[in-house]
């Protein structure tokens, strides 16, 4: 099969992917495509899915499960002339589930086609290794990149032992985040929506002593539907500890600031993805300066909504990475 019918099955695998996003957690998002040839003797060209699946819900079937029981009981017979395509590795290990790599081996099939390695301990490399082991032929890399970005809250966790961090904060077009020290409302009921839905993506949400303290912010999801993430304010006198929101299974977290909050996630490097909203509309004459763009930060989204700016941020470059936002 040429890398063009790859990467085209490939995308498929991220789009069923991606419907893991609310429930796969604290598993990886992970789509499985089936392909055989159009005509079970493989004497005329061309290939079409015979099955397809995703992780649903952490503790249920992986992708691959999934895929082969959505073949029909006449297309069994093609899974030895057949690929299958996975956004990740299969797995090696008993977890919840048994090994998938060892399903692919016991259905007989011909080929597999893997988007990236999992970085997770148990697995890395092992599933991969394991086919291979068993004659398969085995293609890894495929839509790398944007394989490795649908899950970069799962790799960040495993790789770092923290939680992906996204540092969040709305100023005014001068570059303000609040009116002479007191809260303003710089976000549209839209874009305030939006940042809602982010908040129900995301397992924790935090926040600064004075912040906490001079608006008593909810942060929950009032205006979206989904759960609110775990709610944290810092101070000084008890900063945060990131091995703890690691044992604590958090994979990831929204900094919502105040100023200071945010400059003491910037000065240590404690990101990985920005997002900031401007109101092109809105000026104050004086009040906290919002925090300074890192040079290290590369744009990689921007959308406008009722005026307002909303920019995304990442430490690197690649436009195909990011496709999906």
């Amino acid at each position: 099969m040429n890398e063009l019918c790859d990467e085209t099955y490939m995308r498929r695998c991220l789009q069923l992917a991606r419907c893991g996003r609310m429930n796969a957690k604290p598993n990886p998002m992970v789509g499985a495509v089936i392909v055989a040839p159009a005509r079970s003797d493989g004497t005329v060209g061309g290939t079409r899915i015979i099955g397809e699946g995703y992780h649903v819900r952490c503790g249920e079937g992986h992708a691959e499960v999934n895929a082969f029981a959505s073949v029909s009981h006449e297309d069994e017979a093609l899974l030895p002339e057949s690929t299958i395509y996975v956004s990740l590795e299969p797995c090696s290990h008993y977890g919840k589930t048994p090994p998938c790599a060892d399903l692919i081996v016991r259905k007989g099939i011909k080929r597999v086609v893997v988007g990236c390695v999992d970085d997770f301990a148990k697995v890395h490399g092992r599933g991969i290794e394991r086919l291979r082991g068993a004659g398969i032929d085995v293609t890894v890399g495929v839509l790398e990149e944007e394989c490795r970005w649908l899950n970069r809250r799962f790799f960040t966790f495993h790789r770092e032992h923290r939680p992906y961090i996204i540092l969040k904060w709305a100023q005014t077009a001068n570059g303000f985040i609040d009116d002479h020290g007191k809260a303003l409302a710089i976000s549209t009921p839209f874009t305030q929506m939006l940042s809602h839905k982010l908040r129900s993506e995301e397992d924790a949400i935090l926040v600064g002593r004075v912040t906490d303290e001079r608006e008593h912010p909810q942060l929950t999801v009032r205006h979206w539907v989904g759960p609110d993430p775990l709610r944290l304010a810092v101070s000084h006198r008890q900063p945060l500890d990131l091995e703890q929101l690691y044992r604590q299974n958090i994979q990831s977290l929204i900094v919502e600031g105040g100023g200071k909050t945010l400059e003491s996630f910037l000065e240590q490097g404690l990101w990985d993805e920005l997002r900031i909203e401007t109101n092109t509309q809105l000026t104050v004459t004086d009040g906290t300066h919002a925090p300074k763009l890192p040079a290290t930060a590369a744009l990689y989204s921007s959308e406008q909504y009722d005026g307002n700016i909303i920019q995304h941020f990442t430490l690197t470059t690649n436009p195909s990475v990011h496709a999906e936002m």
